[in-house]
């Protein structure tokens, strides 16, 4: 399995290891009543991984887990939140442009595998 497998946090400890861990991870947030959050999802992950095999992949149910989505102050599903290092680097959320969200991490991807040539 890669980095971008669609693995469902369901422990603020464990994500917070994650974001730890990885160099780069973008968490996504739904929930089961959101219909454009089952639509956006496998899109965005296929995305990710045909562009950015490097970068780990994530996902939260707000529904599931509403302390995920407090600590990291997630309000609406759909919310994808990018972190480089264990920072946030962008965050979206409802209207979401997955074609905009992979030219958005260009550059920081661009500067994070620079050294891995």
């Amino acid at each position: 399995m890669g980095k971008n497998m669609d693995e469902t946090l369901n422990d603020l400890d464990e994500l917070k290891h994650r974001l730890k861990k990885e160099t780069a991870l973008v968490l996504y947030f739904s929930s089961p009543s959101c219909s454009v959050c089952h639509v956006l999802r496998p899109k965005l992950r296929q995305a990710l991984a045909d562009t950015y095999p490097a970068i780990a992949y994530a996902h939260a149910d707000i529904a599931l887990t509403p302390e995920i989505a407090a600590y990291f102050q997630v309000f609406s599903a759909p919310t994808i939140i990018v972190f480089f290092e264990g920072r946030e680097f962008i965050r979206k959320g409802r209207a979401v442009s997955v074609e905009g969200l992979i030219e958005e991490i260009r550059r920081p991807y661009g500067l994070m595998t620079a050294d891995d040539s």
